[in-house]
């Protein structure tokens, strides 16, 4: 995949890193900005951890690496702690369903000719296992993700650099 600066981003990325993911799309007249909104919201909270933030695009399509600067300029996320990826549209998919384990229906298959998605944001820790399902659409998500991030990262404190 690649992210909104024009480079190449895996798993390798973000191994040895508690993150926080979701799936998003810019032009979403839906959840999408809500979505982003909380993601955004997570940055003060978590900012003296190591904490990462990526957003997976639904539209891979549409949102090319400037498009996705763009929107992440807007959302202030914070240079190389928030990636927000897009790339071929199956590995995006497989991704969410497989991967995730989440609804993910693309634009030319669903009713409204708009990717269906999941409004929830997933907590992963250190060693690439899901730790946790927020729904962002929900009021208390923030606090709760931020709660269990928190947790997580007691129970898996950031190794010791050598």
């Amino acid at each position: 995949m690649i992210n909104q600066d024009g480079k190449n981003f895996g798993s390798a990325d973000l191994r040895g890193k508690v993150w926080i993911a979701d799936f998003v799309y810019t032009t979403c007249p839906g959840p999408c900005p809500m979505i982003s909104n909380r993601m955004s919201e997570l940055q003060d909270p978590l900012k003296n951890t190591d904490v990462h933030l990526v957003s997976f695009s639904v539209d891979p399509d549409k949102d090319t690496p400037k498009v996705l600067q763009g929107y992440a300029e807007k959302l202030g996320a914070e240079e190389g702690r928030w990636d927000f990826l897009t790339g071929p549209k199956a590995t995006i998919y497989n991704l969410s369903r497989n991967g995730f384990k989440l609804a993910a229906i693309d634009a030319n298959e669903a009713p409204e000719r708009q990717p269906v998605h999941s409004t929830r944001m997933i907590l992963v820790d250190r060693h690439g296992e899901i730790r946790g399902y927020y729904d962002a659409v929900e009021a208390d998500a923030v606090t709760k993700i931020v709660a269990d991030t928190t947790h997580l990262l007691r129970e898996q404190p950031q190794p010791a650099k050598r």
